[in-house]
């Protein structure tokens, strides 16, 4: 439900398809509590995907490596109870599939069962092929993540991927890779917009794009991206919405400062005791030798 009690009624791997059919643009974005998954849901979203990159959007690590299991499922569990009838996709972390099919099979139920997601999502082509297709065989949906892939940051190096002819083709072989292996799904992040283009036209399967271009099946945005939130870097493919973190730092700057005046708390931020346990709530001040309150010792409503 909305806000407004409107029902809201979740996507399904059929209606995405459908969407692709008739040119409709999905649109998707990273949550990662159950706040921000509520708010994605009221809004409209068609899918919210819990990021890696909430380790570094709500845990403050400096890149998404560190991030484990647990703490993909804790914040998948929160995106799902804030977005109950929202499409939810969870981002398998940093060596939770690599090392081979079993793990990538085993880790990936935990999302659908402990987390309750619809999907999940790993990054690599032509190098994660087998993985992709132990995971769809067990009956998992599967969204593949191509392009600029965080998880290999250290051996991509720069951000934008498919610049170059040799880059493009290797981004063209994953990008048919991820299909080969049987993914319902595919993520392309920062490559250009031709890139992005052609490879949405060739391949059957959906295409998202994160810093793809406009041509792709749908668009994706990390949510403190798109509302200001994160501070560290903002990526070109990002567009602001609000400046959350401005707004949040002189909210709290007025808080401290009403503090320091005195201004906070006033009585009408008070619970008082009912009157007719005034006397005895006095006595008992009295009989435990603690000097009772007075009246005028209550703050006004007003500087």
């Amino acid at each position: 439900m909305t806000d407004k009690g409107i029902k809201i009624k979740r996507k399904t791997k059929a209606d995405l398809y459908k969407m692709k059919e008739k040119g409709e643009k999905a649109s998707w974005i990273t949550s990662y509590t159950a706040p921000q998954a509520r708010f994605a849901q009221a809004a409209g979203m068609d899918m919210i995907l819990v990021g890696d990159s909430g380790g570094m959007c709500i845990l403050g690590y400096e890149n998404t490596i560190p991030v484990t299991m647990e703490e993909s499922l804790m914040m998948c569990a929160a995106a799902r109870r804030g977005a109950p009838n929202t499409f939810i996709v969870g981002d398998m972390p940093f060596m939770s599939y690599q090392r081979c099919d079993e793990d990538a099979v085993m880790n990936a139920g935990r999302y659908i069962k402990e987390a309750g997601c619809d999907a999940i999502k790993l990054e690599g082509g032509v190098s994660c092929k087998s993985r992709i297709k132990a995971i769809v065989d067990a009956g998992i949906a599967v969204f593949g993540h191509i392009g600029m892939t965080p998880q290999a940051s250290g051996i991509q190096g720069v951000l934008a991927q498919g610049r170059t002819a040799p880059e493009a083709k290797g981004v063209i072989d994953d990008a048919y890779a991820v299909q080969e292996a049987g993914a319902h799904f595919l993520l392309m992040e920062a490559v250009p917009p031709e890139l992005g283009h052609y490879v949405c036209s060739q391949l059957d399967i959906p295409v998202y794009g994160i810093g793809g271009g406009w041509a792709m099946d749908g668009q994706l945005l990390i949510i403190a991206d798109l509302l200001g939130e994160f501070q560290a870097f903002t990526p070109k493919f990002v567009t602001k919405k609000a400046n959350v973190a401005e707004m949040s730092v002189e909210a709290i700057k007025s808080y401290v400062a009403d503090v320091k005046s005195k201004n906070f708390p006033l009585d009408k931020h008070c619970y008082h005791w009912k009157k007719e346990e005034a006397d005895g709530i006095k006595a008992l001040f009295k009989k435990m030798a603690l000097k009772p309150a007075k009246v005028t010792d209550l703050p006004k409503d007003g500087p």
